[in-house]
């Protein structure tokens, strides 16, 4: 296998092994609607294997910033259905990363909705809202009793996903936000049977993965974490802790026949990562961008040494939509610009050039 073989994740048969990371870009408006800007920017990058769009809220209150797509109001279903559409006719697959921010928010962001975590522990730092940036706010604990109704909305949030055209979903369970936060001892001081242990900390994720895959078929279904990431103050610094609550975690969502685990960690040929890929039953995709750009060299490396079945990239696809016409060729790359990441517009967002029309 090469990076440009084949591979079948789940359900989904995949022209190529490049696989688009969710990236935040927040051009879907006050309204979380996406438009033709952002059916355009996902069909210039049809040619990779898989795109996994940016993390799309399944709820109001899991809104975790501003200009960020949703996939709860008809109109944001209508607007997503454009967006598959476009990338389909180009022949690509597109799957929808699932994401509720949890204490990674503001109710200035969510209009007026309570703030909610695992436990009542505010984020240290601030936060841009829609009237500038905020403190984080302390969150309200979820009682046990509402956790159904959380679950519920990832299910609901996923069966609209499927109604948009899109080819699956990846709940994201990385990064601090909701799924992460039950995860991290740091982020979860819990003391019924949803914190504590390394298998109560991961008992949610699990329930909310079983749910999904439930409801849509395990083969149309990914998840995406990030052991050891230590962002957004879901910290997880103790090796056995790690070892113990992700062992837990596949444990438990292993047999489901999940299309693909997604790892997010700066050494994926690393023993934690391995450990976990051969803990998990299905293709595992790799991504070690976060800290440093993902290069051309590294990916054709982790698939060379078996460290993965598929490598995520961010950054080079951003930056180049004709990414696997240039890596397979060598050819040079344009250069990302920065300061485009999170603004309004075409610029740095759909004007970047191709080598070839």
């Amino acid at each position: 296998m090469t990076l440009f073989s084949p591979l079948t994740l789940g359900d989904l048969t995949l022209q190529n092994r490049l696989v688009m990371a969710p990236l935040t870009r927040v051009r879907s408006g006050r309204h979380g609607v996406p438009g033709p800007l952002v059916a355009e920017h996902y069909r210039q990058r049809s040619t990779l294997g898989l795109i996994v769009s940016e993390g799309t809220y399944p709820s109001h209150a899991g809104q975790g910033f501003p200009g960020q797509p949703g996939l709860v109001t008809p109109e944001q279903i209508a607007g997503w259905r454009e967006v598959t559409d476009a990338v389909h006719s180009e022949g690509g697959l597109i799957v929808a990363q699932v994401m509720h921010a949890g204490r990674v928010t503001h109710a200035a962001t969510t209009g007026g909705r309570e703030v909610v975590a695992p436990s009542a522990i505010a984020i240290d730092g601030v936060t841009r809202t829609y009237d500038g940036k905020e403190p984080y706010p302390v969150p309200r604990a979820l009682g046990t009793d509402e956790l159904s109704s959380v679950i519920e909305e990832f299910v609901q949030g996923s069966k609209n996903a499927i109604a948009a055209g899109f080819d699956g979903v990846e709940l994201h369970a990385a990064n601090g936000y909701l799924l992460h936060e039950f995860l991290s001892p740091a982020s979860n001081r819990r003391e019924d049977s949803y914190g504590g242990s390394p298998e109560n900390r991961a008992r949610f994720v699990a329930e909310v993965v079983e749910a999904v895959a439930d409801a849509i078929g395990a083969g149309r279904v990914g998840i995406r974490i990030s052991p050891e990431h230590n962002i957004q103050d879901a910290l997880e610094t103790d090796g056995d802790d790690v070892r113990a609550t992700y062992g837990s975690l596949l444990d438990r969502i292993s047999p489901l026949g999940l299309s693909y685990l997604s790892v997010l960690h700066k050494n994926p040929a690393g023993e934690l990562v391995q450990d976990l890929r051969r803990a998990f039953s299905g293709p595992v995709l790799v991504n070690s961008g976060f800290g440093e750009i993902t290069t051309r060299e590294e990916a054709l490396s982790i698939m060379a040494g078996g460290v993965g079945d598929a490598v995520v990239v961010g950054r080079p696809a951003i930056a180049n939509p004709d990414l696997v016409y240039r890596w397979s060729r060598d050819l040079p790359l344009n250069a990302v610009d920065p300061s485009t990441f999170y603004s309004a517009g075409a610029e740095g967002y759909t004007d970047y050039p191709a080598l070839q029309s």
